[in-house]
């Protein structure tokens, strides 16, 4: 039976890249795996996979009565719809082990590193297989993202060290250049409707069981969102109620000035301050050096919700 390899759903370029990255690890191993993704490419990954020639993955958000590899997460709210104890066979992943368990031992490696990436890089080089020129190429370009050009807190040696590898065998001279066409990219909001932005980059997580929803728009400048500031936060509003969320965060992500204004909807904005040690201006608060939802913004909440 074919293994499905597939990130997590609001699909990012780590995400899609780390499927297509182990998919091919998997069948330079003999397995059949396919590539999968759960939903559209974001403008960044479109471009990532353009430059380097790839296909786009198929897009598979159901899992009964297949065998799937997790990549780049492993919570079920996460995974695709319909996900048994049985279904998955391995994890590879670079974030807090979630809840996804199995009926048997499988092939597991979460490491402590700011891209899955950067973890198939290690098991590329462990299993002694060399990695294709192109796909090289898409998990040099995953880590520069998910570490914002070696910027955010995530980042560590491994990734600086997978970089330095996977760009001479990528054939890419300027990894600055390459950031900066995908920060273009990524940044992009012009006739984008605000729902869809607020869903770019999106992950919902459950804290002590409430329901908190948290995006992420990284931009060159704040000022990309100014006039849309006001569609974003009724798209907020409108997910939440949907959702039955407690929270709802949208983390607005300024590269340059290397911090983050945090949009703020919640049953208990006061629970947010304190989780930052900070006050809302309204429904906003500037916290200086925000980069890593992961590392600064999720610990934060789920610590103020004593998870």
């Amino acid at each position: 039976m074919s293994v499905y390899v597939t990130g997590h759903k609001n699909p990012d370029t780590d995400s899609v890249t780390a499927a297509i990255a182990y998919a091919e690890l998997m069948k330079a191993q003999g397995e059949d795996a396919i590539p999968s993704m759960q939903g559209e490419m974001n403008p960044e990954t479109v471009v990532v996979l353009e430059r380097f020639g790839v296909a786009a993955p198929e897009i598979m958000t159901d899992a009964t009565g297949k065998q799937i590899a997790l990549v780049d997460h492993s919570d079920l709210n996460q995974a695709p719809d319909n996900l048994s104890a049985d279904s998955v066979v391995a994890i590879v992943d670079h974030h807090k082990i979630g809840d996804v368990t199995t009926n048997q031992p499988i092939f597991c490696c979460v490491q402590p590193v700011g891209c899955t990436g950067t973890v198939l890089k290690q098991l590329y080089d462990i299993a002694g297989v060399a990695v294709d020129t192109k796909v090289a190429g898409l998990m040099l370009a995953a880590i520069l993202s998910d570490t914002v050009n070696f910027k955010s807190p995530t980042c560590t040696d491994a990734d600086k060290k997978a970089v330095a590898e996977l760009k001479e065998i990528a054939g890419v001279t300027d990894t600055d250049e390459l950031f900066m066409a995908m920060l273009k990219a990524k940044s992009s909001v012009d006739g984008v409707p605000a729902r869809d932005l607020l869903n770019r980059d999106y992950k919902d997580f459950d804290m002590n069981g409430n329901k908190v929803g948290c995006g992420q728009l990284e931009l060159a400048t704040l000022d990309q969102v100014a006039a849309i500031r006001d569609d974003l936060l009724a798209a907020m509003k409108e997910q939440k109620a949907e959702g039955g969320h407690h929270t709802i965060l949208l983390m607005l992500t300024d590269v340059v000035k290397e911090g983050t204004e945090l949009v703020v909807v919640s049953d208990d904005p006061s629970l947010v301050e304190g989780a930052f040690d900070s006050k809302l201006d309204g429904t906003s608060m500037w916290i200086p050096g925000m980069m890593s939802r992961k590392k600064q913004t999720v610990p934060n909440m789920q610590k103020a919700f004593g998870c």
